[in-house]
């Protein structure tokens, strides 16, 4: 689950977000990824879990599915203070859960960009917790294989190891395909890269790289394009600077090229133990030592406890549906009415009286379904309410004239639906913070069959106003099938509307879809992020050519190509963090690029999963506009003699990868702006 939901900080649930998983209310996100989602939830008794859940689209994939059995099955085997337990799980569901202890707490790598390196006893507590976590990892025959500062949870009574989303049997047994390397670059033991084997002592190498980590706050390896990385851990000695002389010694045998001239964890957790009982002889009065290892850690652990602010728990939905609306309504009357009053205030008429249309067209116009009938608590006062749409006349597209011919709700199922969008959005608005959305009013066109929402947007880049826009229609659009399709069939719409207004400009109609004919909701995220892609050639990336990518190259030009292409996109990333949602300074750790020479492509990938699905789309757009200008401005340098054409970006999880944006270029006129 890597960095997800750490401290505490609880995200609002999203719309679609299920209210129950298993035993378990669902009561916030604690983040998301390629692979899934990380649900705050919440046992009867009131114990907090963390409840991964995966993706619809990949539950449906039966080797995804193998995989993630896997992982329930491996990590139901584990077990030791030092981890984090599994307390539930079903595989087998329609989409695959599973829940784990909820551990508060910053990860290391967290912790030592926000305070430093770990120093005095906590350090050495940090190095036997987490070799006394491997030892009982590789006695219960699992390989970790993703051993990194991102999996250790930082909690107030100690480290905590967790995710064991590429984990796989001692024995050799895995569901992970071949060809693609798991695990994160400066991570990675160099048999690892050299052979794509793995076993316990690829653990230890990865443990020692994470203790110098700890101990300096920078990686034994540096930092760099992967293949730089790469070949520094196979050829160059780490930099161990900084790391106290007793554990020096250790660190150095655990980072020793040939995994046979490494210690076991369990010997490591030995020696680590006596380092830290010295540590506690000099620190405690001779009868106050601890006798245990466990204690030990306790006694010296000094790492700050982050905020861990209560989980705010909603009282139980009543369990019929019906109830749930009539006791909305109650509420949706005053904020129909509310909603009435703010649209009769909506800019949209000029002083002469004229009213003015938008320049700009709908970023997903369709064409009109037709009038569907109106329903009796709508159609009878339709003119009154300024629809005068002639019958038979063929429907134009939502324009401001249309959006000022819209009304305030009418009857219990518009003020349902008002109320349920109204509410939606706001949450919305919270969870897409720092961007700051401001709602407006919603308004019904029974004639044309049109919801319509308004808005106000303050985004520091334009980034950050398509991720917002695509939120929004991607919102309204799953309240709308809720809502409309299930709750009042009866209702007349079937196309939702937005509209962004702005000091001093007429209202701009932002997007319209129908939402009855896109039951899943896909034109909100696809229409708003894909419109520059074609996703119809005929080369596809694959999970082959991104282990391909994976692998170190030896060419130095493909090496300066992709360091360079690297340190724009991450240059780029961090400007945008204000539209990506985090406070946290990205580098080559979490972003990569590398090349298939089989299908001459490069690829770009990122591991960090505090993205929402939304945030990673607006990511994406970026770095493969990046790619492609890096991929057409050495083809300029380069002419014929260089191979690479084609791009992909993607997004790597704990249980495997997504491929967000690809493309093939040709000059710089072919890539995404």
């Amino acid at each position: 689950m890597s960095e997800n939901g750490s401290g505490g900080r609880v995200r609002p649930a999203r719309p679609g977000d299920p209210s129950r998983i298993g035993p378990y209310r669902i009561v916030g996100r604690l983040g998301a990824g390629g692979m899934g989602t990380v649900h705050a939830g919440v046992g009867s008794d009131g114990t907090r879990v963390a409840v991964k859940v995966v993706h619809p689209e990949q539950a449906q994939e039966p080797e995804f599915r193998a995989r993630f059995r896997r992982e329930v099955e491996l990590s139901s085997r584990v077990t030791g203070p030092y981890l984090v337990p599994l307390l539930a799980a079903d595989p087998d569901a329609e989409t695959p859960w599973l829940a784990t202890a909820y551990v508060p707490g910053l990860t290391l790598h967290q912790h030592v960009l926000a305070h430093g390196p770990l120093t005095g006893g906590s350090l050495y507590a940090l190095a036997a917790a987490t070799a006394q976590a491997l030892a009982a990892v590789h006695t219960a025959g699992v390989v970790h294989r993703d051993v990194k500062p991102q999996n250790v949870i930082l909690t107030p009574g100690g480290p905590r190891v967790l995710d064991f989303g590429i984990a796989h049997a001692a024995d050799g047994t895995s569901v992970t395909r071949t060809g693609v390397m798991t695990g994160t670059p400066g991570w990675i033991s160099p048999e690892h890269y050299r052979t794509g084997t793995t076993g316990p002592g690829s653990d230890v190498f990865a443990w020692g790289a994470l203790l110098a980590y700890a101990a300096t706050g920078r990686p034994p390896f540096g930092t760099g394009a992967p293949d730089v990385v790469a070949f520094r851990v196979m050829s160059g000695e780490p930099d161990l600077d900084g790391v106290p002389a007793p554990l020096r010694k250790v660190v150095g045998k655990a980072l020793a090229k040939e995994p046979e001239e490494r210690p076991s964890a369990a010997e490591a957790a030995r020696m680590c133990g006596e380092l830290l009982a010295s540590q506690v002889t000099q620190v405690l009065p001779a009868g106050a030592v601890p006798e245990t290892a466990v204690d030990m850690v306790t006694a010296l652990w000094d790492v700050p406890a982050e905020a861990d602010p209560a989980w705010h728990v909603p009282p139980e939905r009543p369990r019929s549906k019906r109830r749930l609306v009539g006791a909305v309504v109650l509420v949706a009357a005053v904020v129909g009415g509310l909603a009435g009053g703010a649209a009769a205030l909506m800019p949209g008429d000029t002083d002469n009286g004229e009213r003015t249309s938008s320049a700009t067209p709908p970023a997903s116009p369709l064409a009109s379904a037709g009038s569907p009938r109106p329903s009796t608590d709508t159609a009878k006062d339709d003119t009154a309410g300024g629809e005068q749409q002639a019958a038979g006349d063929d429907l134009a597209d939502a324009d401001t004239e249309s959006w000022g011919q819209a009304r305030a709700a009418r009857g219990e199922g518009e003020h349902a639906v008002a109320s349920a969008l109204l509410h939606d959005l706001d949450v919305l608005a919270r969870d897409i913070s720092p961007i700051e959305l401001s709602p407006g009013a919603v308004k019904f066109h029974s004639s044309r069959g049109e919801v319509y929402f308004s808005y106000r947007l303050d985004a520091e880049d334009e980034h950050g106003i398509v991720y917002a826009e695509t939120e929004i229609a991607r919102s309204m659009c799953l309240t709308l099938n809720d809502v409309v399709l299930r709750l009042h069939p009866e209702l007349p719409y079937r196309t939702y509307v937005t509209v962004r207004e702005e000091e001093g400009r007429n209202p701009q109609v932002t997007w319209r879809e129908d939402f009855v004919a896109d039951a899943q909701c896909r034109s909100a995220l696809e229409d708003g992020t894909d419109a520059a892609y074609d996703t119809g050639q005929d080369w596809e990336p694959d999970e082959n050519g991104l282990g391909e990518a994976m692998v170190p190259s030896t060419d130095g030009t493909e090496i300066r190509v992709a360091d360079r292409a690297a340190t724009k996109i991450i240059e780029r990333t961090n400007a945008m963090r204000g539209t990506l949602g985090t406070d946290q300074v990205l580098g080559h750790d979490e972003i990569k690029v590398g090349f298939d020479p089989a299908s001459s492509a490069m690829y770009v990938w990122s591991d960090y999963l505090m993205w929402n699905q939304g945030q990673i789309e607006t990511w994406a757009d970026m770095a493969a506009g990046e790619a492609c200008r890096a991929l057409a401005n050495q083809r300029q340098t380069s002419g014929d003699g260089w191979p690479y054409t084609r791009y992909a970006v993607a997004e790597i999880g704990g249980s495997g990868y997504l491929m967000i944006r690809w493309g093939t270029i040709t000059s710089q006129t072919d890539c995404p702006a």
